[in-house]
């Protein structure tokens, strides 16, 4: 399997310019099933697998799980900067150096799940009480510069929540895991 396909099972993330409300709606029942989807597959698993590079010079599945978590914290953080703040400008991080911490290589997975299932539990009830002018609140990443509105960040988090999904998904089916 081509390196870019690894890398991005799903494709790489494009934003719009817009999301419809459907399309929004879609894109929370995403991030809303990705605990339950990563609990089915990875449930039971043991730690020759979870330590398994998704790819080659890649994350192992461990790193991949504590980075899901990692990130979906970071972000519920930021949608709550953005709905009380005007247009803040977020903390970034460095996912790759997060990834190498004594945590992400060698703590269990299940710690991350359960902070997967409970992040997304209050995440997604935040999600689902936004009205139109909450999800055109926007916030600053520093790292570009670009100016970030909810509604793109909850699709970009749906991409994310499948991207990596996909990435351990199709690991177990290149090994006959499942």
């Amino acid at each position: 399997m081509e390196l870019e396909q690894l890398r991005f099972p799903i494709g790489r993330f494009t934003p719009k310019e817009s999301y419809t409300p459907a399309e929004i709606k879609t894109n929370i029942q995403i991030i809303s099933a990705l605990p339950s989807k990563f609990i089915n597959l990875l449930g039971g698993w043991d730690n020759d697998k979870y330590n398994t590079p998704y790819r080659p010079d890649g994350w192992t599945v461990r790193q991949l799980v504590h980075h899901v978590a990692d990130s979906h914290m970071n972000a519920y953080t930021r949608f709550r900067l953005a709905l009380t703040e005007d247009n803040p400008t977020i903390k970034p991080y460095d996912e790759a150096l997060w990834a190498e911490l004594p945590d992400a290589k060698e703590a269990p997975v299940e710690l991350s799940l359960q902070l997967i299932r409970y992040i997304h539990l209050r995440w997604v009830l935040l999600l689902n009480s936004l009205n139109d002018a909450d999800l055109a609140r926007t916030y600053i990443h520093p790292a570009n510069q670009s100016v970030n509105r909810l509604d793109a960040v909850i699709a970009n988090y749906a991409w994310h929540s499948e991207h990596h999904y996909q990435h351990a998904f199709q690991l177990a089916a290149r090994n006959n895991w499942s």
